[in-house]
Parts: structure tokens; sequence; C-alpha cells
């Protein structure tokens, strides 16, 4: 048989599983013929699956951000992408499309978050000749004992860092008055953004002649990342005790708290919310067209889902290993553009900003104070 005739042949195939596949995808691209990257800088035959956590792909949060590395890694290596949306958030539901994914032809497999630690420990060894990478957690089998297999990569990121930023930035452009912060699970990635916003806040009242203010009973952990309501609850509770600006690092209990801000803001008040994880401006957008998102602590989850994948084309893919975004390699920060922050505090951020990428500034990933 002719390799035209073959080749023809396994591409009728590889269309028909997508088109039996189950879940939702997006859009795809490029053809490819299995999901290993090439070696030779060209992502054309390499297909990128994702799974998604609770929420949607234009959740402004951890899915957006993956997809976004996703879609700009199809943009410049022409990888084929897809991902499927599961029907729960059990590791029974997410196996079930990361087996999807793999029977689709799609063996590198992007997962976004905590909720698939489990998951993944079961798949980097079921399926031996995909590669994985897990954002924000380990793999391990129920007792948190993390095992990375030498197809897996897991990500973390310095959250404290970006906290500690957005924390500068709030104090800077208030000047003065109370903050809040409302946490979603009491998890290492929520408390970080917590320790770092308080550093922030101390090191610019200490540093830079501000007077903020954030007190115990407004900090609070709602214990989920779904609860709206609960969110827009906490928030006005927190407003009615005189808080000014509140840091949500919540889900979708962050974005009660970003509803209850914008119906405050539209009856007159001086509130404010700082975002977090993905740049929330367009988020907290009003009917004016203003937002009432002053800034938001960011993790570069694009950055990051974008990086393995051109590590897998180069022949780099770093298996077995657990990598770190932080500051020093711009895997944190504040977004690009901040509307609602002054010049003068843009600048004054960069200038911090450099000074914990050289280590002058360390940020604490326990709660406590500036280390230096």
């Amino acid at each position: 048989m002719k390799k035209g005739l073959i080749a023809t042949i396994i591409m009728v195939l590889t269309t028909m599983i997508f088109l039996v596949g189950c879940g939702t995808n997006g859009s795809n691209s490029s053809n490819g013929s299995n999901g290993s990257g090439s070696g030779d800088g060209s992502g054309s035959d390499m297909l990128v699956g994702m799974v998604t956590d609770a929420g949607t792909i234009d959740d402004k949060s951890f899915n957006e951000g993956t997809w976004n590395g996703i879609l700009q890694a199809e943009n410049d290596y022409g990888i084929t992408k897809k991902y499927l949306k599961p029907a729960g958030t059990t590791e029974a539901d997410y196996m079930k499309e990361i087996t999807n994914l793999y029977d689709a032809d799609f063996k590198f497999i992007v997962t976004p978050g905590f909720k698939f630690e489990t998951a993944i420990f079961q798949a980097q060894s079921q399926y031996e000749d995909a590669k994985f990478v897990l954002i924000d957690g380990s793999p391990h089998n129920g007792d948190f004992n993390p095992v990375v297999a030498e197809n897996t990569v897991s990500i973390f990121f310095a959250e404290h860092e970006a906290g500690f930023l957005a924390g500068v930035a709030t104090a800077l452009e208030l000047k003065e008055g109370e903050a809040g912060f409302i946490g979603g699970m009491e998890i290492p990635p929520v408390q970080k953004f917590n320790w770092g916003f308080q550093q922030g806040i101390a090191y610019a009242n200490e540093n830079l002649d501000t007077n903020v203010s954030i007190k115990a009973e407004n900090v609070v952990y709602q214990g989920t990342f779904d609860d709206v309501a609960a969110g827009q609850q906490i928030a006005a509770a927190m407003f009615d005790r005189g808080v000014n600006v509140i840091f949500a690092a919540a889900g979708g209990v962050g974005v009660g708290a970003i509803n209850e801000t914008k119906t405050r803001v539209g009856g007159g008040d001086d509130v404010w919310m700082v975002g977090v994880d993905v740049d929330q401006y367009e988020e907290g957008k009003m009917d004016n067209g203003e937002s009432v998102i002053l800034t938001s602590a960011v993790k570069k989850i694009d950055h990051a889902a974008a990086d393995m994948i051109k590590a897998e084309i180069d022949g780099k893919f770093p298996g077995g290993e657990t990598l770190t975004f932080d500051a020093k390699n711009d895997g944190v920060g504040l977004p690009a553009e901040n509307p609602n922050l002054s010049d003068e505090t843009t600048s004054k951020v960069d200038e911090i900003f450099e000074l914990i990428k050289s280590g002058e500034v360390v940020v604490s990933g326990v709660q406590g104070d500036l280390i230096k």
C-alpha cells in the first residue's frame, strides 16, 4: 500500500475520532499525527489537549488563562488544540476526559488546578507515552506525597510575590483607608496571595508614606470557590465595616464580591476590588465602561502553558520536574495595562518589582513579615 494512501486513511480515522469524542471542544486548526513535539522547532504535528476545571473556558481565571496559552502556541507554532469540559469535578470526571483526549491522539495534555492532582497521578502511569502539564498542583495518590513522573511537569507560582505587588499598588493608589481579603478554600496558593498582599501593604506603609490597614475581621476564607452569593454577602459586610478595597482570591466567590462592588460604586460609594490570577479589569466593568478593578495579582498561567508546549516542540520538555514561575522569570506580576492606577503608582511598583527580581526585597511565602 502506498505511503500516500496510508496517510489518507490515518487522517480519515483521526477525523472520525474528533467527531465521536465526548465533551465540549474548542476550535482546532492544523492536523497532526501524534501528541509529541518534533524537536525541530515546528509544532505543526503536535496535538495539545486541555481538560477544564469547574467553570468555563472564558472564566477570567484558570481555565481561560491556560487556554490563552494554548491559543498563543497555536498562533506561534501551528499546533492543533482541543479542550474538553468534564461533567463534574471528581477524579473520575477528569480521567474520563483525559482518556477521551488520549484516545483522540491528543497526547500532550494540560490541566489547570490542584483538583487534577490525583487524576494526573493515575494518568501519568496509565498513559506513559503521553505528556502532562499540571498547573498549580503535584500528582499524588490521595496522600499528598508528590510523585512527578518523567512524562509530567508540575508548575507552581509565587503567589505571595504577585499579592505583594498588588498590596503595594493598592496602598499607593489609596494612600489611606482599610483593605480586606476574601479567600476561597484555605489552601497554600490562596494563603500566599493573602500573606503577600498584607506584606505589600505593610511595606508601603513603612517605606512609601501610606496608611492602609487590614484588620483580622476583614480577612475571610469562605471555604469554596463557587458560591457567588456568599462572596457578595461577605463583600457587603466588609464595605459596611468601612473597607475601601477588597482583594479576592476566590473564584466564583470573588465574582460575587466584584458584583457587590459594582453595586456599591453604582450607588456612589468609592470602593474597589483587586483581581486575581488573570487581569480581571473586564470582569469589573460597569454599564458606563468604567471598571471597579483597581489592579490584579497576576499568575502568568498563559505563559506557563505556552512555555511547556514550546519546550516539547524543542525537545526540551522538563519531565519529572517541579517548576516555579516567579518574579525572577516574569511568571507573576500585575497586568501590563492598569487603567485605574496612576503613572506614579505604576512606576513605583515597577521599581519594587525589579527589587524583588534582584533579591533586594524578599517576600515571605509563609505568614509573617518581609524576610528583608
